[in-house]
């Protein structure tokens, strides 16, 4: 008995420990004082729907980009930590001037003196205005959203990003320079009495404001919108507005009111259909081998009672009647011939497991919670890290796949089977790669991403591939016989 309330007393004692202790990747909170600096990490543009389908741009630009004169840091801008799968699907996260501190409101807060638009640049920033493009912000790992609206549903929900600019009724471009950021906050209990604060939500108002600058003040209250003149200079004055606003949502949810899903009846509409679709194509073939099998096992009872000691020397000739009615069952030995072109067929099957194997064990994660999206291009890195170690599964599905068609040319499918299909991948990935940067584009991988991959594959994934196939090559392999 003295044991047992033991064991339950240091249970008790160590579970907080413990629990604090394991935590799931992306899902451990920052919290933070009353005052406390909270930053504000910019991210690329990216084109969102244009207001018109002719103008419309897939090419991202990095936050400073030197034609759209954004404040910078005193010290320069620098890059925030990124995953390898946020920086291969185009995230450019660095730091911002911008000066956030805990349920700390501001009001016309100047960024940094006035900047001047040349022609250039004004033609550039109102061809991107013009093409929808979008600002990217990230707060707390949360990206600073617009408040959007389902038009089936009547739903409210936070749109990732917001606009550079707008259109007025006059057709003309005008550019968003006052930022009004509303940050929500959670109330947690701290350590002792003290409370601290986590960011639960974050929303920005962007407006255009002819601001009036004297020395480090600015005055907001203009109603003049800032249009950028293509043909001379353009002063413009970046300015601020903080508010924070305490919020009931948790931490744990704070993600909810960005993962909206429009109309997701139809979601089950194709369910249904697919389902329905499949019942009939799986009635309409058993009938039809039933059918078929029901004629010929009729077929075998009929010769099944004939004695073919009867026959005498026309045995032989009533075997090859029944071979002949059933000819047509010959095809089974179609399965295990070995095809025209074995070794290509086995890379493909072995590299085709690899990416089935890779599918199901991603899904496995996102079911689990594992893929955070708290964690930026945490799902891409997943991907690349499972493909790579998965090689073994690859090398060894293409070499038992290719000793069971009796193939002989075994080092060439060690060698092929983990550098065939990614080389043609990679290629026209690089191809496709040197276009966007040849753009101007912040979405282009950088070379140095680029060869840290190519060094990854080589080291990792080739090796576990040539073990997966040595070790398929040395197991037996049974083939029917036909």
């Amino acid at each position: 008995m003295w044991s047992q309330s033991k064991s339950h007393l240091l249970l008790s004692l160590f579970a907080p420990i413990l629990s604090s202790a394991f935590y799931l990747p992306g899902v451990a909170p920052t919290s933070y004082d009353v005052g406390q600096k909270v930053p504000l990490h910019v991210n690329h543009l990216t084109p969102t729907v244009a207001q018109d389908a002719q103008v419309h741009s897939v090419f991202s630009y990095d936050y400073y980009h030197p034609s759209f004169h954004f404040c910078r840091p005193k010290d320069g801008p620098k890059d925030v930590r990124e995953s390898l799968g946020s920086i291969i699907f185009g995230d450019r996260i660095l730091t911002s001037p911008f000066e956030l501190h805990m349920a700390k409101n501001e009001s016309c807060k100047l960024l940094c003196p006035e900047v001047k638009f040349d022609g250039l640049s004004s033609q550039f920033v109102n061809h991107r205005i013009w093409q929808g493009y979008n600002i990217n912000w990230l707060i707390d790992g949360l990206p600073a959203a617009q408040i959007n609206t389902d038009d089936q549903t009547n739903e409210q929900f936070y749109s990732p990003g917001f606009l550079l600019g707008d259109i007025n009724s006059d057709g003309q471009s005008f550019l968003h320079n006052h930022y009004d950021i509303d940050i929500e906050y959670h109330r947690v209990a701290g350590l002792g009495t003290k409370e601290k604060y986590r960011v639960v939500g974050v929303l920005v108002h962007p407006s255009s404001r002819k601001t009036k600058v004297s020395g480090d003040k600015a005055d907001c209250s203009g109603k003049d919108i800032v249009l950028l003149d293509g043909t001379a200079d353009t002063s413009v004055a970046w300015t601020y507005s903080v508010t924070w606003r305490e919020s009931s949502t948790a931490w744990a949810t704070r993600w909810d009111k960005y993962l909206h899903v429009y109309d997701p009846s139809v979601h089950w509409y194709w369910l249904i259909y697919s389902a329905v679709f499949v019942i009939l194509l799986v009635t309409l073939v058993s009938s039809i081998l039933l059918r078929a099998l029901r004629k010929d096992i009729a077929r075998y009872n009929r010769l099944s009672m004939i004695n073919m000691d009867d026959f005498n020397d026309n045995g032989d000739s009533v075997e090859d009647g029944i071979q002949e009615d059933s000819g047509w069952k010959l095809v089974h030995g179609d399965v295990f011939r070995t095809p025209n072109h074995p070794l290509l067929l086995s890379l493909l099957v072995g590299n085709g497991a690899q990416l089935f194997v890779m599918t199901g064990i991603t899904v496995v994660f996102a079911l689990f919670g594992l893929l955070s999206p708290s964690n930026r291009g945490f799902l891409g890195t997943v991907i690349l890290i499972l493909y790579t170690l998965l090689g073994f599964v690859g090398g060894y599905v293409a070499a038992r796949t290719y000793k069971s068609f009796g193939g002989d040319s075994w080092k060439r499918l060690i060698i092929l089977t983990p550098v065939l299909v990614p080389a043609i991948a990679f290629s026209t990935f690089f191809l496709l790669n040197l276009f966007v940067w040849a753009k101007g584009s912040s979405g282009a991988v950088p070379f140095t991403t680029m060869l840290l991959t190519v060094i990854i594959w080589f080291v990792i994934s080739v090796p576990l591939s040539v073990a997966g196939s040595w070790i398929g090559l040395k197991l037996p392999v049974s083939i029917p016989a036909f």
